[in-house]
């Protein structure tokens, strides 16, 4: 039971919040029924995300047994074997499509997207630099979108660039690290960080933080009481890229769980939009 729950990543399905972010930042997700609205997509979210996780680890168990941290996911270990693997792959895929059927509207369309992107990605697209980041990109875009398509929200043209190029900065930083840590074996790792000249993506995560900056300030600027979490913004940005260049691991919710200088600033975050809209 711990080896699947360890397949499943459960801290990763913090990523699925985005659902609700539409409704937070709008003010609507007080309304009744707004909220309740989002927690079936939510969940559909986090089967559907897990059977991609699990379908990853599958194809890359040969690879993460050479791997110094990833050796000890639990395929690759051997603590869970491959044909009960994908019978709880496809329990989850079966659950997650089952329930996208009951939200009405483009969420099974949605759902659907962000799973075959996730299919084509572990076969073939992770190994294809920049292509491998905008797969990843599209999946916090997709989770935005079903968000605002469920509950009602219109997404601005600033959230959603915003949305698109803080995943295409986190993502980098991500391949940064692994580049990083896994010196010259990077590419037998992951073949799609031998695409990556030296110094790369140290500039395309320069160019996608500023980049983020600007829409968010943008976007802050339409609503007034946002404005004053820009320098909370710059802070936190600041801190993953000095993560990441320190070595000390580039993803997303790791960074955010494990961090406690980035926790804070998320919290922060939160409770300034929070206060700002709700009060």
């Amino acid at each position: 039971m711990t080896a699947c729950w360890r397949l499943i990543r459960p801290h990763q399905w913090l990523k699925n919040l985005m659902i609700f972010f539409p409704a937070f930042l709008s003010g609507s997700i007080v309304q009744p029924g707004v909220a309740q609205r989002g927690v079936l997509p939510m969940i559909a979210f986090c089967l559907g995300s897990s059977a991609t996780y699990v379908f990853n680890d599958l194809l890359d168990a040969p690879r993460d047994r050479n791997h110094p941290r990833k050796s000890r996911r639990p395929i690759a270990s051997g603590m869970v074997r491959p044909r009960s693997a994908v019978i709880f792959a496809l329990l989850l895929v079966v659950g997650a499509l089952g329930i996208a059927l009951l939200v009405p509207g483009i969420f099974p369309v949605l759902l659907v997207s962000y799973l075959l992107i996730s299919v084509c990605y572990s076969l073939k697209l992770k190994d294809v630099a920049i292509v491998d980041i905008f797969c990843i990109a599209a999946g916090f875009i997709l989770r935005l979108e079903a968000g605002g398509g469920t509950l009602g929200v219109t997404i601005s043209e600033w959230l959603f660039l915003t949305v698109f190029l803080l995943s295409v900065f986190l993502s980098t930083g991500k391949r940064l690290c692994e580049q990083r840590g896994l010196g010259e074996g990077a590419g037998f790792h992951r073949k799609s960080l031998d695409g990556y000249p030296p110094g790369f993506l140290d500039i395309a995560m320069a160019m996608t933080g500023a980049a983020v900056l600007v829409t968010y300030t943008m976007y802050s600027l339409s609503k007034a009481y946002l404005i004053y979490t820009v320098p909370l913004c710059t802070f936190g940005l600041f801190r993953y890229a000095l993560r990441v260049k320190a070595g000390e691991g580039g993803d997303p919710t790791e960074a955010l769980l494990k961090d406690f200088p980035l926790f804070v600033t998320g919290l922060l975050w939160v409770i300034m939009v929070a206060s700002g809209i709700y009060r």
